[in-house]
């Protein structure tokens, strides 16, 4: 399985019945190094095309994850329990997560609350793999950089098999801005807003 990260948009809303939606976003078409080159090789990047997910995504039957830190033994709600809601269009990868009661009390919700709510967590990873030239022939491409902006070849991932999609603490596409908002309970029982913006 591969791992990318991208900084996104990544929101946690605490409602009135005490449940609590989080939601984030992974944009397509935004460029993470991957490799900086040097000693004759050269940079690498990466980018995913607009809908790159969208073979896991609709299809009804196959199991997608929202886990931190890729760890399957974290896991906050998936596809198939109707807890992740998963919307691949032309501009990113967007979901919207229901975080159970139950999930709520375990320690490792816990400490990525933390971990969000210190700002230390503020990026979005998918686990992925990309079929095989014999299955899905354009599946990725590489590509030379426009000479304007480097000499990078660029790895273009057209079509991948979504399995996960993690909060992650180092994020690798650094250019796409963070807001990140969350709800807590404060002392009294009051609810309290907060907003940070991060750029890398």
């Amino acid at each position: 399985m591969e791992f990318s990260q991208q900084i996104g948009g990544i929101e946690i809303r605490r409602e009135g019945s005490g449940s609590v939606k989080l939601a984030g976003k992974f944009p397509y078409r935004s460029r993470a190094i991957m490799g900086a080159g040097g000693n004759g090789r050269r940079p690498q990047k990466e980018e995913f095309a607009p809908r790159a997910f969208s073979f896991a995504v609709d299809d009804p039957q196959r199991e997608i994850h929202l886990l931190v830190g890729h760890s399957f033994d974290r896991p906050l709600a998936s596809k198939l329990t109707n807890s992740l809601t998963l919307i691949d269009s032309d501009d990113a990868l967007t979901f919207s997560a229901d975080i159970s009661p139950e999930i709520q009390r375990t320690s490792y919700w816990t400490d990525f609350f933390a971990g969000f709510a210190a700002g230390l967590i503020v990026g979005l990873s998918p686990g992925f793999r990309v079929p095989p030239k014999e299955t899905v022939s354009d599946a990725e491409e590489v590509v030379e950089e426009d000479p304007a902006e480097g000499n990078a070849l660029i790895r273009i991932i057209n079509q991948a098999v979504l399995f996960e999609i993690s909060l992650v603490t180092r994020p690798a596409y650094s250019e796409t801005e963070v807001e990140a908002r969350a709800l807590a309970e404060a002392a009294a029982g009051n609810p309290f807003n907060y907003m940070r913006r991060w750029r890398a």
